[in-house]
C-alpha cells in the first residue's frame, strides 16, 4: 500500500510548455517518493500545458478553459492537494537535490505556516529571492536580490516577513482556513498579501537556504509595461490598504513612497499605466478595508 504524500507540488502554467517540461523533469529526478505533483493548466493555448503534464507518470492535471490568473490556479491546486504541505512552484523553475526535505523539516514547528526557499537565478550563481521584505510604507521587494551566492553565509533558517509564491511552501490547512489567495489580485503581490494574513493569524514564515530552486526569470508575464504595469501598481496599492494598521507613521510613509514612485514612473515615461493602476486600487478601497480575505 502506497504511503500518503508528504508534499503536494502545485504548478500553475499558462504558456511556457518548454519550461514546464524542464520543471517536471527536475521534480521527477530530485523528489522523495511521497510527493504529489499537480499541474494547473491556466487556459494554455491548445492545451499545451496539459499535454506536457500528461507525459509524466503520476502527475495530475486540471485545465481551465480560459486563463483565470495565478490566484485562481493556485487556489484550485490547494483544493486538489492531498498532502499537509503544499509547494507553489512557477513553471519556469527547476528544483535541486534536497529542496523538499530541507523545507519540510521546518514544518515540525506547528507555528510555521510558510517556508521561503532560496531562489537562485539560473544557472545558480546569483540570488533571486531569499524571502520577501515588506516595508510599512507599502512596497515589497525580494531580499538579497542580485547578490552573489558566495555572499550567503551558512544554512541557518530565519524568520522573514513574506515568502514568494514562485516557490513557497505552505501549511495547507492554515492557508485554506484563512481563505487562500485573494483571487481578485489575479497575479502579483498576492503572495505578500497572503503572508501578511498568515502573520496576522499568529503564524511565522521561515526562510530556509538549504532548500534551493533555480529560476529562469520573468518568463511568465514579461517585463512590466502597459496593462501589466497597471496591474502591478493596482495590486501594490491594494496590498498596503488591506494590511496597514492605520498609524500616522504608516500613512505618512506611504504618501512618500507613492510620491517617489510617481516621479520614477514619470522619468521612465510610464506614468499613465502606473497612475491608472493606483486609481483602480482606490476604487476598490471600500472592499479592501471591509473584506480583507477576498
Amino acid at each position: 500500500m502506497n504511503a500518503p504524500p508528504i508534499l503536494s507540488v502545485v504548478i500553475p502554467s499558462h504558456r511556457r510548455t518548454d519550461r514546464l517540461a524542464a520543471c517536471l523533469q527536475s521534480i521527477q529526478f530530485h523528489s522523495p517518493k511521497e510527493v504529489d505533483v499537480i499541474v494547473i493548466d491556466d487556459g494554455s493555448p491548445n492545451g499545451g500545458a496539459s499535454e506536457v503534464a500528461n507525459r509524466f507518470a503520476g502527475v495530475r492535471c486540471h485545465r481551465f478553459n480560459r486563463s483565470r490568473g495565478f490566484c485562481a490556479a493556485a487556489n484550485q491546486g490547494l483544493r486538489m492537494a492531498t498532502a499537509p504541505v503544499v509547494q507553489l512552484l512557477n513553471d519556469d523553475t527547476e528544483v535541486t537535490a534536497g529542496w523538499a526535505e530541507a523545507a519540510l523539516a521546518v514544518f515540525t514547528n506547528s507555528q510555521v505556516a510558510a517556508v521561503a526557499p532560496l531562489i537562485l537565478r539560473w544557472p545558480g550563481d546569483a540570488i533571486d529571492s531569499a524571502g520577501d521584505h515588506y516595508d510599512a510604507g507599502g512596497f515589497a521587494q525580494p531580499r538579497w536580490r542580485g547578490n552573489r551566492i558566495g555572499s550567503l553565509k551558512g544554512n541557518t533558517s530565519q524568520s522573514v516577513l513574506a515568502a514568494s509564491a514562485c516557490g513557497a511552501f505552505y501549511r495547507r490547512e492554515v492557508v485554506m482556513r484563512i481563505g487562500g489567495f485573494a483571487k481578485s489580485f489575479g497575479a502579483y503581490f498576492e503572495d505578500v498579501d497572503l503572508s501578511c494574513r498568515l502573520r496576522r493569524a499568529g503564524y511565522s514564515i521561515e526562510f530556509v537556504p538549504a532548500s534551493r530552486i533555480l529560476h529562469h526569470g520573468s518568463s511568465s508575464y514579461g517585463p512590466p509595461r502597459g496593462r501589466l504595469l497597471e496591474r502591478q501598481s493596482c495590486n501594490e496599492e491594494r496590498l498596503f490598504w488591506r494590511n496597514q494598521s492605520g498609524t500616522p507613521h504608516e500613512l505618512i510613509r506611504h504618501a512618500a513612497v507613492v510620491f517617489a514612485k510617481a516621479i520614477r514612473r514619470w522619468n521612465e515615461g510610464r506614468l499613465v499605466p502606473w497612475l491608472c493602476g493606483r486609481l483602480r486600487a482606490l476604487a476598490m478601497l471600500p472592499m479592501d478595508l471591509t473584506g480583507r480575505w477576498s
